[in-house]
């Protein structure tokens, strides 16, 4: 049972733990060991962005007050190195809990992305943009939310349960379409719901010749063929969970809010938000305390 912040750390922590020694084989460095070990630097970070301290300064300032958890905490500038070092790690805790999660066995998932910007609009002309480029951000349309953006979308293939099971990031102006079937490329045995982006008859074909995937989308308004009514209620139902999912990203986690200064720490911060919350959907299962779409009180649980 989670009863206070110090509870839900101490669980993190202990998730985390469990599955370093499959990872610490490659995770070895030249040097002594540091003082504050990569297993407690990553369930700061993790625990960080379950509470929404997406900056740096923040996140230390905040866990300063908790030297009792964690009494050796590094300065900002290594902290913020060693984690975007541990980047790759991080993604792979990502992996190794949700192999540990039955709900990631579900085969009906929903397909979906968010906009990352990496610049406001209004500042895209300056020097920053050379860099975003070199590393593919461009400008892209986001018709859900009517604007335009500089930098990338993040697709998300969602199970029916919360659970994020694979993502990719791409260039905000290539066509959704495209990205979609490069993610689902990776997968078989699966039904996909997606939206009207994803729509193409011989793509979907392919899809369930090649991966044995089904891509199931609603028609377009116009279109000659409909489905029925109950159909597509029910389809629209099933794509709340990925907009629950994205509302929890959004809203908890700050996806869509970018401070790093370069590429490699928008990866990381990246990386860590999504293990974050699986990492959540980990402890809900665990401790059978929660549903798995609901998930923000675990990491704001009530005082004793």
């Amino acid at each position: 049972m989670i009863r206070n912040f110090d509870d839900f750390c101490l669980w993190a922590y202990v998730l985390v733990d469990e599955v370093w020694p499959q990872i610490a084989p490659y995770c070895r460095r030249p040097g002594p060991a540091p003082v504050c070990s990569d297993p407690e630097l990553v369930t700061m970070a993790l625990v960080g962005e379950c509470r929404g301290w997406d900056e740096e300064t923040v996140l230390l300032s905040h866990w300063h007050e908790h030297r009792d958890l964690f009494p050796h905490q590094p300065e900002r500038s290594r902290f913020n190195r060693r984690r975007r070092q541990l980047a790759g790690t991080i993604n792979q805790i990502r992996r190794l809990l949700l192999a540990t999660l039955d709900l990631a066995a579900d085969h009906h998932c929903v397909l979906d992305s968010l906009p990352i910007p990496v610049i406001r609009f209004h500042l895209v002309p300056g020097g920053a943009r050379s860099y975003w480029a070199s590393h593919e951000a461009r400008f892209g349309r986001v018709p859900s939310k009517k604007c335009t953006i500089f930098g990338y979308k993040l697709y998300l293939l969602t199970t029916l349960s919360g659970v994020i099971l694979d993502f990719v990031l791409a260039p905000a102006n290539v066509p959704e379409l495209t990205v979609g079937v490069e993610l689902l490329d990776a997968h078989t045995d699966l039904e996909v719901l997606g939206d009207k982006a994803f729509i193409s008859a011989p793509l979907a074909a392919e899809l369930r010749a090649t991966n044995r995937i089904r891509l199931v989308t609603l028609p377009r308004r116009n279109a000659l063929r409909q489905v029925p009514t109950a159909v597509r209620c029910t389809l629209n139902g099933a794509r709340q969970i990925v907009e629950t999912v994205n509302s929890q990203l959004t809203e908890q986690f700050r996806i869509e809010e970018n401070h790093a200064q370069s590429f490699g720490g928008l990866c990381a911060r990246l990386y860590t938000k999504l293990t974050a919350h699986t990492l959540c959907l980990c402890l809900t299962r665990l401790l059978g305390t929660a549903s798995p779409l609901h998930i923000k009180a675990l990491a704001f649980p009530k005082p004793n």
